[in-house]
């Protein structure tokens, strides 16, 4: 049997006796033992587990740890979590549709299942794992992203000039080693060992590359920036997967990290480093060149899109992008453009908690969810409200297309407005807002766009957001109905519908 098919064999013997796809809730593994995050331990079966060939024995702690050896750990872990992806994607969930709040988002919890089992396509799989390397990101960006505004804020009032170079460091030691991590979570999601990308994404940003020429140019710290340390990383996991194949197992673990560190690391910079550099620069001209040119409509565009990139899973694709604009610039000038998307949602749900006047429990759910919404959180409304209803979504991303618009307006005339961290949308944005004009601007044209996609969302979903027939099957009373004669013969009293509903027979649906 090839090592190949031995190591998915094993894998595949696992998988079971630890109670399936649906009980793995983290997958990792160290020189010898897979190390498992498990839902419940009681769907284990040891006995089973602890006599297949490949185990070694089995340990008991934070993690349930299942001993396979040096060598052998490194090459089964990732058909494991290629298994469990497999079969978490091959059972998607069906929902009927519904009439109340819990069922109605138990319908929406359906379609986003079902759009999620669609979107594990070989395309949408490596944008989901770019996600899954920036995302880990995230609260480091907007600790430090808030730190940078209130320093910022500090030093142009002139106030506690001692503290602002503190934190000044604060806030910008993170984004100094930014490719350190990247490095670290791409090794990892692409299934090499993290610390070796870490270690080779920090080429990257070392001071010395200073003293290298490449391509006839000197070579700058930090050149190539986020792209480069995930290529890097990359790198370093097939030049990782080619040793194991290849490296005895006695010599693995002298053999495999010092090739893996020494191809990857001279391929970056001979090479990454200066590619990755013309690519950054690139997306940062074109982004600029976008919004001068063409903010308008280019914010139109974005601001009314990004719902349906959201649930066709192509957003990922930009979470790179908005990290290296923040890397070369300072701020991304069009994450405030993408969280218009959510205001146009907001305008929507309160357009739907009006024209649903009777229908209580669709009414309380929105109600509970406003708030979430409005700082940036949309996802309660969006599968709970707005796309099992249908048209509620498509005018709520028309209101994301008019906020969008107003801002990239403001771009197009010369006045940027930008995030400094990704992440937070709505009324949490602002206190990572940036621009080029002053935070009083940047406040007011931000809060403009918000304003102009509630207006625009609550108008496109009140006057077209329901057809006659949608408002006669939803807005109904969720009280029950009073018992009464029937005038059908032979009806017993009391048997009206509960709740004022329709069977779907008689209502022609």
């Amino acid at each position: 049997m090839a090592t190949e098919d031995k190591n998915r064999a094993t894998a595949a013997a696992i998988l079971p006796l630890v109670g399936g796809a649906a009980n793995v809730s983290t997958v990792a593994h160290c020189m010898t033992r897979l190390r498992l995050g498990l839902n419940d331990r009681s769907l284990v079966d040891e006995d089973a587990l602890k006599a297949l060939p490949a185990v070694m024995g089995v340990v008991e702690d934070d993690t349930y740890q299942i001993v396979l050896g040096p060598g052998t750990v490194a090459r089964v872990t990732p058909e494991f979590e290629q298994l469990i992806e497999e079969e978490r994607a091959s059972t998607p969930a069906h929902a009927p549709a519904t009439h109340t709040a819990e069922e109605l988002a138990s319908q929406g919890a359906a379609l986003k299942a079902q759009q999620k089992a669609k979107n594990a396509t070989p395309f949408k799989l490596f944008l989901r794992k770019i996600a899954n390397i920036f995302v880990p990101l995230i609260p480091a960006l907007i600790g430090c992203g808030i730190i940078a505004g209130l320093n910022g804020l500090l030093v142009n009032l002139g106030w506690l000039p001692a503290v602002t170079p503190a934190l000044a460091a604060i806030a910008s030691g993170f984004m100094a080693l930014i490719a350190v991590f990247v490095g670290y979570n791409t090794a990892k999601e692409f299934g090499g060992t993290p610390i070796l990308g870490g270690a080779v994404a920090a080429i990257i940003v070392f001071p010395g590359v200073a003293n290298i020429d490449a391509f006839g140019q000197t070579l700058a710290p930090g050149q190539g920036g986020v792209l480069g340390a995930l290529a890097a990383a990359v790198l370093a996991v097939y030049v990782e997967k080619w040793c194991r194949r290849w490296v005895p197992e006695a010599l693995d673990v002298l053999v495999t990290p010092t090739l893996t560190v020494l191809v990857s690391g001279l391929v970056t910079i001979f090479g990454l480093m200066y590619v990755a550099g013309e690519i950054s620069s690139a997306i940062g001209t074109f982004a600029d060149w976008l919004l001068s040119t063409g903010g308008a409509g280019a914010g139109f565009l974005l601001g009314g899109l990004f719902l349906p990139l959201v649930m066709l899973g192509l957003h990922q694709a930009l979470i790179p992008i908005h990290t290296t604009l923040i890397e070369q610039q300072g701020f991304t000038v069009l994450l405030p453009i993408l969280a218009m998307a959510g205001a146009g949602q907001v305008g929507a749900a309160a357009a739907v908690y009006l024209r649903l006047s009777r229908n209580t429990s669709i009414r309380a759910t929105i109600k509970s969810a406003l708030p979430a919404g409005l700082l940036g959180v949309g996802e309660p409304l969006i599968y709970g409200v707005s796309l099992p209803l249908g048209r509620p979504f498509i005018t709520a991303c028309i209101g994301g297309a008019f906020g969008g618009g107003f801002v990239g307006l403001f771009s197009q005339l010369g006045d940027s407005v930008g995030s400094t961290a990704i992440g937070p949308s709505g009324w949490a944005l602002f206190p990572l807002l940036d621009g080029n004009h002053g935070l009083g601007s940047t406040i007011a044209i931000y809060a403009g766009g918000l304003l102009v996609g509630y207006i625009a969302g609550f108008l496109a979903t009140y006057f077209f957001g329901f057809s006659q027939a949608l408002l006669a099957e939803f807005n109904v009373s969720q009280e029950p109905a009073p018992a009464a004669a029937s005038a059908v013969p032979g009806q017993a009293p009391g048997s009206a519908v509960p709740g004022g509903f329709q069977p779907k027979e008689s209502a022609g649906v």
